[in-house]
């Protein structure tokens, strides 16, 4: 069976935001368009952010994809780890903040930024639990 590789940001137990890949399987559709099962959502949103954008460390507040349509981004993490996703890159952002924390901003979260001199545009589709 094919699978479809993607990049996953989530929150480990110790509390740190890490990188992982994962495999969805495509066992639906036909030879010419393999498809995964239907995942329910939440609705989506689209971003614009203007080139030199960049955010403190933070959590995302709710599971989501996030697709980058045009421009590039790098996620940062609290090790030194960063990775850059250009347009047509995706990522399963699902670091969440663990259940009963309050933010620690010495050890909870990735950074982001835009990098270059285009825009950044993302499109975010957000899970369902």
């Amino acid at each position: 069976m094919t699978t479809f590789k993607h990049i996953v940001l989530y929150t480990d137990v110790d509390g740190y935001a890490k990188f992982r890949e994962e495999n969805l399987a495509l066992p639906d559709g036909s030879p010419k368009a393999l498809l995964s099962e239907l995942f329910p959502s939440g609705g989506f949103q689209v971003r614009h952010s203007p080139p030199g954008v960049s955010s403190d460390f933070h959590c995302t507040t709710t599971a989501q994809w996030l697709v980058v349509l045009s421009g590039e981004m790098e996620i940062g993490l609290r090790d030194g780890t960063a990775r850059i996703f250009r347009a047509g890159d995706h990522f399963f952002s699902n670091d969440l903040l663990p259940e009963g924390a309050d933010f620690d901003s010495s050890l909870h979260g990735h950074r982001s930024r835009v990098v270059g001199d285009a825009p950044l545009q993302t499109l975010f589709v957000r899970t369902v639990e």
